[in-house]
């Protein structure tokens, strides 16, 4: 027999005596690697996860990626390809697509007279790419390299394909990127006349003005109602199962994309390091604009662990967003599932035990599972307990009814995951809209596919000063905009794509959300007349209309309360609730936001507001109840 002897560098030369159907382990064993108790437990582990045995080994710390490669070389007789020094040459290339690459993780590396080598990190399932090689008129034969420098030689090689590809992959008619000056004159030019033509007759521009504001508080409210008489009904429960042998452990790919990120980069790589799902099935993407030299600087300070990688976006053309940089790191995730986090989440230890048990137990149609989202620095100041007694109330209530309904659930921006097959298949997120994450949702009801809320939570920093949270909520209310514009371009095909029911909670979600913070100062008109004190609308509202109106408006304000208390009650944060009376000052900041998105959506659509993180501290975490966990038999779809 030959056997292959390795130095640190190069490829390997022939020596006597190898046995190349040797098992990987013993190769470790014989080379000193690791132990047989260590090879022993990695067997073991490797029933239950469906991972390589050099996976399991290097996530445990017991043998590095070099270790393992080398192995391989040993077992196979197989030499390394330096990617580096002698990268891929385009027409070996241009052989196959680019998604061929990408999806066989193989990369072509050199021509040898008849031969043509191809780099591998998996070896055992080098047969099924030779066979769809088969007709290169050559014969293909693997050589070594490691998984990230395959990826990296790829991302090299086709940056200006795949970052085009990463501005253009939702479908054309339910994105905005079409959007140009020219198609926003005309819009803009018909709102400045209608204001004009209202403000030439004053009676009328004030009734329409009074019904739009009573309309669109009225859908909300109707939406709100409806997400908490779900959220409270008695439901019957179907116990979770826990996953056993000889069920396997699907591989997770979580995205974190980052940009500017010089204070959170270190504590975010410390909060994920917390995770206790199995870190050979654990692919961690720390997602990078190409340009961001703040956020690679702060990084190169933290240490790694081998299931962490940085991914590089390039710079090409003015576009920057997170659904952009996310698109791009799609093709080159991993995991059968694939979830996204922000720069400062810390998400609960055993959050991807409880996402993957819950996928198990769904039908097909569920594609996507949306999490909790809370803060963990809520008594930072005033602004911080309401913005945790908003989101507590929508993520822990609201949500949860709405899911239950069978209405669209607008996704959450960070802890949603997804069956990677189907994301795909929806073409990812729309690069261009700056709320991706409410109109991914939508695309997927629109699909055929469903939603649900599942039972963890993931903790942020609440945006706590006036100036950056008018900012993150304008950015919000300009991509609730974009997203409502984009897809009521055909009401009548939204209407069948959706049925009636969801169409409503469409209308009633954004046209309600965008429409109380435009029309709030005509709805706070209204408490004038409380007061007996003269208002805009004496004259053009009948006297019972508004008294009418003022029950309306305090059924809502009761219905906030009752929102805000059960939310923070299931967040396990009843020291709220004293504050949660407070929320009706907690809006009114909202407005200017809402007209700064107007004007944005004019002027500046796909512009990306950031929101500057590290500027809070993490408290304690709380215990919370959460009733979304127990799934309802019948989920009304």
């Amino acid at each position: 027999m030959v056997e292959l002897s390795f130095s640190d560098q190069g490829p390997a030369t022939a020596v006597a005596g190898s046995d190349p159907c040797k098992p990987l382990g013993a190769c470790l064993v014989d080379a000193g690697t690791i132990t047989p108790q260590q090879l022993d437990a990695a067997l073991q582990a490797q029933q239950r996860q469906n991972a390589p045995l050099g996976e399991i080994l290097v996530s445990e710390n017991w043998a590095t990626r070099k270790d393992v490669l080398c192995a391989l070389g040993h077992q196979r007789q197989l030499q390394f390809a330096d990617l580096e020094t002698a990268p891929p040459p385009a027409e070996l290339c241009a052989l196959r697509p680019v998604d061929f690459w990408i999806e066989q993780n193989v990369v072509p590396w050199m021509r040898v007279g008849p031969i043509l080598l191809v780099a591998t990190a998996r070896p055992d399932r080098f047969d099924m790419v030779a066979d769809r090689l088969r007709d290169c008129a050559q014969t293909v034969l693997p050589v070594l390299a490691q998984t990230d420098q395959i990826d990296k030689a790829i991302a090299d090689r086709y940056k200006t394909q795949l970052a085009q590809a990463a501005e253009t992959r939702a479908p054309l008619s339910q994105s905005c990127r079409g959007w140009n000056l020219g198609s926003r004159f005309k819009p803009a030019v018909a709102f400045l006349a209608a204001v004009a033509g209202l403000a030439a007759i004053p009676q009328l521009g004030l009734s329409l003005l009074f019904w739009a504001a009573v309309g669109t508080l009225t859908l909300f409210l109707v939406l709100r109602l409806a997400g908490l008489a779900a959220y409270i009904a008695p439901r019957r429960t179907r116990q979770t199962e826990p996953l056993e042998t000889p069920a396997r452990l699907p591989s997770v790919s979580i995205m974190v994309p980052l940009y500017k990120e010089r204070e959170i980069a270190g504590a975010l790589v410390q909060r994920l390091q917390r995770l206790t799902y199995p870190k050979a099935l654990l692919d961690v993407v720390l997602v990078l604009e190409e340009k961001d030299g703040v956020t690679r600087a702060a990084l190169e300070k933290a240490d790694l662990p081998s299931w962490m990688r940085t991914l590089e976006v390039p710079a090409l053309g003015d576009l920057t967003t997170k659904p952009r940089a996310m698109n791009y790191a799609l093709d080159f995730c991993r995991g059968e599932i694939v979830g996204v986090w922000d720069a400062e989440d810390a998400p609960a230890p055993d959050q991807l035990e409880t996402v993957v048990r819950h996928f198990a137990q769904v039908p097909e149609d569920v594609v996507c599972l949306q999490g909790a989202l809370d803060f963990y620095n809520p008594r930072t100041n005033w602004r911080a307990r309401c913005f945790t007694i908003e989101y507590s109330g929508w993520f822990r209530v609201i949500l949860p009814g709405i899911a239950r309904l069978g209405l669209v659930v607008p996704l959450g921006g960070t802890t949603f995951f997804f069956r990677r097959d189907k994301l795909i298949e929806l073409g990812g997120w729309d690069a261009h809209n700056v709320t991706e994450d409410a109109d991914l949702g939508l695309r997927l009801t629109r699909a055929g596919y469903r939603t649900e809320i599942v039972d963890t939570a993931t903790y942020e920093e609440a945006n706590f000063r006036a100036w950056p949270w008018v900012k993150q909520r304008s950015r919000w209310l300009k991509g609730f905009m974009v997203t409502y514009l984009v897809h009521m371009r055909s009401p009548a095909r939204l209407l069948r794509d959706l049925g009636a029911w969801r169409f409503f909670g469409v209308q009633a979600f954004f046209l309600g959300t965008v429409g109380q913070f435009l029309l709030a100062p005509v709805l706070w008109a209204f408490w004038l007349a409380t007061a007996g004190w003269p208002h805009p609308f004496q004259g053009v509202v009948a006297p019972e209309i508004l008294r009418g109106c003022v029950y309306l408006f305090l059924t809502a304000e009761a219905a906030n309360i009752i929102v805000g208390t059960l939310g923070v009650v299931a967040g396990g944060r009843r020291f709220l609730i004293p504050w949660v009376p407070t929320m009706a000052l907690y809006y009114p900041l909202g407005v200017i936001a809402a007209y700064k998105a107007l004007w944005e959506l004019a002027a500046n659509p796909f512009f990306w507001d950031k929101t500057q993180h590290g500027q809070a501290v993490e408290e304690t975490l709380p215990e919370p109840t959460f009733r979304a966990g127990l799934r309802p038999v019948s989920d009304g779809s």
